[in-house]
């Protein structure tokens, strides 16, 4: 597995983009997209020679995210990406590793399964299986796993 991207939730997803490009020197990468399922709105951004950041804004007042945007947000979860969603779920389970989120499409990964658990030590994790990203050349983001890890 290699991580994919850093998800921050943010209270406003335009404020975050601008901090990230202003501080940081990112830009974004993919249009602002709505996850329905999980009830957010995101954004990637990319920096040449670093990882991608994903922004995640509550988009209802219910979201999973919206009490920790109301306190400012932060970091949220790291994203790992592997070679196959099916094997790699049951290497984190028999870890420790708690489904918080199982299998489901995801939007922003143009329809692709994502999944979400929390570790033993409280680390927020995401799992995909594909470099798709939706609005975003598979090309610009970074490298494949390396064939035959997980």
């Amino acid at each position: 597995m290699i991580i994919d991207h850093i998800g921050i939730v943010v209270p406003s997803i335009d404020d975050g983009i601008q901090q990230w490009q202003e501080i940081f020197g990112y830009h974004r990468v993919s249009e602002v997209i709505e996850n329905s399922r999980q009830k957010v709105r995101v954004v990637f951004l990319k920096k040449t020679d670093s990882i991608l950041i994903k922004l995640v804004e509550p988009s209802v007042a219910d979201s999973p995210v919206s009490s920790f945007a109301r306190r400012g947000g932060g970091l949220h979860h790291l994203c790992f990406r592997c070679n196959d969603l099916d094997a790699a779920i049951p290497l984190l389970r028999s870890n420790g590793a708690k489904f918080i989120v199982p299998p489901q499409p995801g939007e922003a990964f143009n329809g692709e399964d994502i999944a979400f658990f929390l570790t033993r030590n409280n680390l927020s994790i995401e799992l995909i299986d594909t470099m798709e990203k939706q609005g975003i050349d598979s090309m610009d983001t970074q490298g494949s796993v390396p064939k035959g890890l997980f």
